[in-house]
């Protein structure tokens, strides 16, 4: 099948689909803009300085404009940020386009897609194209170019497991890199660019590692649920039936952003020791959890937040949504200190009823 997204040509330079990187600052043009539509949250933000960046010939000359400010911030979907008000730094929004077959081996497809590609077309497109490993990770709002920072993950999948390499643009040095997968240093819901100073990393493409040899992942209940993987009958699905079942459960228990602004998961999963763990259990032995290779062990945030009463519980114009407990919302004109407070608010009963601390997905853009 042909693929849709008009793949840009590859060239010889190492993990990027792209021309090579040059530019002055005249490449580059700064304005002011709203982003209330750009954050999937809907939150109310003016940005006083923001570049929009459609090829890489900008690059150098953004390097050179971000000296003359104090803070710099890259902006890809907008679907993992709680934005201020207004925004007086140097915002770079990234709109790089491009997929790419950069190669044919013997186990694999090696795939450069460009980071302003949104992730779930780029999902679809491989699922067209014949290139499996991506299903469980359908429906993700957000940029191929985000998604290492965060190191998405869902139904069981994480990104580093089919991530061969990322190129970025240190933005202080104006240099081209590209990072192995190992030195990305990726963790759950974590990365090196995620960890590294504000407006040091710009990431311009993802090289992608996905298996001629497929085999679906299905240790998630919904998953299991959906295929009936008790019955007797049951049957190994293939690729694009794993991702219409995670279109599909993600549809019944997520609300769109286009229709109500959220961030999709607004907390990570927290991860205790097995000694914690246990305490945990004799005190409440329905909790939710799943053992780790390290011996720790997960635990399911919604469950913890709704076992506090959140589920569905309003504070002005935000909440927690009605059918997951774990996704915040706004609905209608909130500002992120609304946000916050009740983030600020969630975090505390958690830890005052069950002694576990949650972590924020969503970074918060404060200057």
């Amino acid at each position: 099948m042909s693929n849709p997204l008009a793949p840009a040509p590859v060239v010889e330079h190492a993990g990027s689909i792209f021309e090579p990187c040059s530019g002055r600052a005249a490449d580059v043009r700064v304005e002011s803009a709203e982003l209330t539509t750009q954050n999937t949250l809907g939150l109310a933000c003016l940005a006083q300085h923001l570049v929009v960046l459609r090829s890489t010939a900008q690059l150098a000359g953004v390097s050179e404009l971000a000296r003359q400010y104090r803070h710099v911030f890259v902006l890809g979907g907008g679907s993992n940020v709680v934005l201020p008000p207004q925004l007086s730094a140097l915002v770079l929004k990234v709109e790089f386009k491009g997929v790419a077959l950069a190669g044919d081996v013997s186990d694999c497809w090696l795939i450069d897609v460009a980071a302003g590609e949104d992730w779930h077309a780029w999902v679809t497109t491989a699922m067209e194209s014949g290139w499996p490993g991506l299903e469980n990770l359908a429906l993700i709002p957000g940029t191929v170019g985000a998604a290492p920072v965060q190191n998405i993950g869902a139904y069981g999948v994480e990104l580093r497991d089919h991530l061969e390499s990322v190129t970025a643009w240190n933005i202080p040095q104006g240099l081209l890199r590209t990072f192995s997968r190992e030195e990305c240093e990726f963790a759950y819901r974590d990365s090196m660019f995620k960890r590294a100073p504000g407006g040091t990393w710009l990431i311009v493409s993802v090289r992608f590692r996905l298996p001629k040899v497929w085999a679906p992942v299905l240790g998630y209940p919904d998953l299991q649920k959906h295929f009936g993987l008790g019955a007797a009958k049951a049957q190994s699905p293939t690729p694009q039936a794993v991702f219409d079942a995670v279109c599909a459960i993600r549809r019944a228990k997520l609300p769109d952003p286009a229709e109500l602004g959220n961030a999709g998961s607004f907390f990570k999963n927290p991860v205790v020791s097995s000694v914690q763990h246990a305490q945990l259990m004799r005190m409440h032995p329905e909790i939710v959890s799943y053992l780790q290779a390290d011996g720790q062990y997960k635990l399911a945030a919604g469950w913890l937040i709704d076992r506090c009463g959140w589920k569905g519980r309003r504070v002005g114009a935000v909440g927690m949504h009605a059918r997951q407990a774990l996704v915040l919302v706004n609905y209608g004109g909130a500002h992120a200190n609304e946000v916050l407070a009740l983030a600020h608010a969630v975090r505390s009963s958690v830890q005052e009823h069950f002694g576990v601390e949650l972590e924020m997905e969503p970074i918060n853009v404060a200057e």
